[in-house]
């Protein structure tokens, strides 16, 4: 994952208020912490800020009145309502620096016909390079068959990590599919026989 560059601005204000006005400003802003040294409070431009952590376990560079600093996207707030980005928590990292992330799973590929892929861990730990971190963890089930499992230890991990996550936790599980659809039918379809010769008893008696 390459870094993104941004500019950020030192802060000495804090609070509710100036934290609403640094957005009306189309300022978000952040904290920056980690290697036992004071935090840095600085404020981020909303537009590029945005877009730059749109990836999970986004690597920032920042320049800071001329001074450059590393930093890893560690917490968001969001408006819960209209989602835009109120405060972000960054950890000051290193080149080289070996780093905890947690790391999307994604799956690609098609089960074998008649089953169905449940994914039971969205995530995994890895401890991985600051500046090389993972996008995600892909997983193939092409061809998987019903009752098939795919645990941790089975990922194909991303060059130069380790996993953290339990070797032995379920990633993701292969089962059949349930025909719901062909059982609604069937059931609706003996309604309707039933509603027939209902009606055909009555027509006979009158």
């Amino acid at each position: 994952m390459s870094e993104q560059k941004l500019a950020a601005e030192l802060r000495t204000e804090f609070g509710k208020g100036y934290a609403r006005r640094a957005r009306m400003a189309n300022l978000i802003p952040a904290v920056i912490y980690g290697h036992g040294a004071e935090p840095i409070h600085v404020t981020l431009p909303a537009k590029a800020t945005t877009l730059a952590v749109r990836t999970a376990n986004a690597l920032l560079s920042l320049d800071i009145n001329g001074e450059g600093h590393l930093a890893l996207v560690k917490d968001i707030q969001r408006d819960p309502i209209k989602q835009i980005i109120e405060h972000i928590d960054l950890l000051t990292v290193r080149q080289g620096e070996k780093v905890t992330v947690d790391v999307p799973v994604h799956v690609e590929g098609e089960s074998a016909a008649g089953t169905v892929h449940n994914l039971e861990l969205t995530v995994v730990s890895l401890e991985a390079e600051a500046t090389h971190l993972p996008e995600a963890v892909v997983v193939s089930i092409e061809g998987r068959a019903a009752g098939e499992h795919i645990h941790a230890s089975d990922l194909a991990l991303p060059k130069g990590t380790v996993l953290l996550t339990d070797a032995e936790a379920l990633v993701v599980n292969i089962s059949e599919a349930v025909a719901t659809e062909e059982e609604g039918a069937t059931e609706g379809g003996e309604a309707v026989s039933g509603e027939a010769s209902e009606a055909a008893e009555k027509a006979a008696a009158e």
